[in-house]
């Protein structure tokens, strides 16, 4: 691993000294710094929300005022992020038409690496969240953090290479397990092994570039505020049902993290009447009962398919097996009773569930909602990413970074 060279020290008898600043330029204070960052993310994402968008519209639904909006709007264009988009035929009316303003999609791109049991997703997105191209590569035979790291930076080159055109602005990474966002580390992932493993330190070595690191779970609850059906709600649940099986809560456009980003683990969570044996030791615990492997061996043992794929379920299902479609609509039940147990702890507005047989099936979505057995049971919702969640998982994790702070996260 590359070390960076340490910065010269001075000598003790040339004392440090910083430019006094002119009378005319008053000290910028913290609290101004915070409060321009925090304006300018909130006129970006008004313009991806409502562009094109006319100025005027923005400092209402914002509440800044058309001064700070208009400078906002001219730094942010500056930084090649939003545009002015055509302007509207002239009305019959007097008067200059105003010019509205639209997301600049076209300029740049994020990374996205997302590591699963069986496989990496690497994928380049756009500004608005869609994916521009990816990849999976499986982990054939070995989940040796290295090789997979490598592998996947090795991805985002090509697929850099193959969109010239895009200046790629991060890199976001997301993956099950027990991610801590702030150090950048993998603190835990037993289905693939991994331990502390640096992932920030490892990717932004390969890349050059910025790596924010956070768990899928949450990365795809704030794609969903971001580009979802839950833009607009004031608290958001994510259920995610893989071969991990883990939760994110959203309040008032903040994710919850907790110490060290532990929340959300709920893979040990006991199920009501559960009977499949978790690695603990002990029985019934809901990531023993959801996950994907208990969903392909009880598939294997029914003679459904041979291997380890739950999408060949769905296929099966598909073409009629009526095993595949029990199979499914139980695991989904099984999901509603546990959508059930989080809705009566947190009482979010809107429950967002990731779950393959809910993706792909309307039986799957009914036995969800018939089974969570609240009076709420119409905001549960599958995930707003159906044909891409891995992707959009790991570039969720650094447009999050641009949009609550594009004056940081864009280039000069």
């Amino acid at each position: 691993m590359p070390r960076t060279a340490a910065a010269p020290t001075l000598s003790p008898s040339v004392p440090r000294r910083s430019p006094l600043p002119s009378r005319s330029s008053p000290v910028p204070r913290a609290a101004d710094s915070d409060r321009r960052r925090t304006s300018a993310s909130v006129v970006l994402r008004s313009v991806l929300e409502h562009g094109p968008v006319a100025r005027s519209t923005i400092a209402r639904v914002t509440g800044l005022s058309p001064a700070s909006v208009t400078d906002h709007c001219a730094g942010l264009a500056r930084l090649g992020l939003i545009r002015e988009a055509e302007p509207p035929r002239q009305s019959k009316g007097s008067g200059r038409p105003h010019v509205p303003l639209d997301l600049d999609d076209s300029r740049f791109a994020v990374a996205g690496v997302h590591v699963a049991v069986p496989y990496t997703t690497v994928a380049l997105l756009d500004l608005r969240g869609r994916v521009l191209v990816r990849r999976e590569t499986k982990h054939d035979g070995t989940t040796d953090p290295a090789v997979v790291l490598t592998r996947a930076a090795d991805g985002i080159a090509a697929l850099s290479a193959a969109l010239p055109a895009r200046r790629l602005l991060g890199v976001g990474f997301a993956a099950g397990g027990w991610v801590d966002r702030e150090t950048g580390t993998v603190v835990e992932h037993p289905l693939l092994g991994w331990r502390e493993v640096p992932v920030r330190e490892v990717l932004g070595a390969r890349t050059g570039l910025p790596v924010h690191v956070d768990g899928h779970a949450r990365a795809l609850v704030g794609a969903e505020r971001l580009f979802g059906r839950a833009r607009g709600s004031r608290s958001v649940l994510h259920l995610f049902a893989g071969n991990v099986v883990d939760a994110a809560f959203a309040t008032n456009d903040e994710v919850h993290h907790g110490p060290r980003s532990q929340s959300g683990a709920i893979a040990h969570l006991p199920l009501p009447g559960g009977t499949e044996p978790c690695d603990c030791g002990r029985t019934g615990c809901l990531q023993a009962e959801l996950s994907e492997r208990t969903l392909c061996r009880r598939a294997r043992e029914a003679g459904v398919i041979a291997g380890t794929n739950p999408t060949h379920v769905v296929d099966a299902a598909t073409g009629g097996d009526p095993v595949a479609v029990r199979l499914l609509v139980e695991r989904a039940r099984t999901v509603g009773r546990a959508v059930g147990l989080l809705l009566d702890v947190l009482n979010p507005e809107t429950v967002v569930v990731t779950e393959i047989g809910v993706i792909a099936r309307e039986d799957c979505l009914a036995a969800l909602r018939g089974a969570v057995a609240h009076d709420r049971a119409a905001d549960v919702r599958p995930t707003s990413f159906p044909d891409a969640v891995l992707a959009t998982a790991g570039g969720a994790v650094a447009l999050d970074v641009l949009y609550r702070d594009p004056l940081a996260a864009a280039p000069r």
